[in-house]
């Protein structure tokens, strides 16, 4: 199934606590994140909406318009870094 990334979330539980991931879909007790690396496009990981905190949307913008239509994993590993570079300015 192909995802187009609609957001950023925080992981807040877990081993992943603090990364960064990119929010492909969202139901209603679930989100499914990917960040390109780990959590590929074609296995997202599924969790708890309790456990995540979503980011800004002015933080997604700055990075959406690298990612295309039919994002690949390169491409979310390359927003990623260049949103990660960002914000520790």
């Amino acid at each position: 199934m192909a995802y187009k990334p609609n957001g950023m979330a925080v992981s807040l539980a877990g081993r992943d606590k603090g990364d960064i991931f990119f929010v492909l879909e969202i139901t209603e007790k679930t989100v499914l994140l990917a960040d390109g690396k780990r959590r590929t496009l074609e296995h997202p990981k599924r969790k708890n909406l309790r456990h995540v905190k979503f980011l800004p949307d002015g933080d997604f913008a700055t990075v959406c318009g690298k990612i295309s239509d039919r994002p690949v994993n390169a491409e979310l590993r390359r927003a990623m870094a260049e949103y990660k570079a960002t914000a520790n300015k």
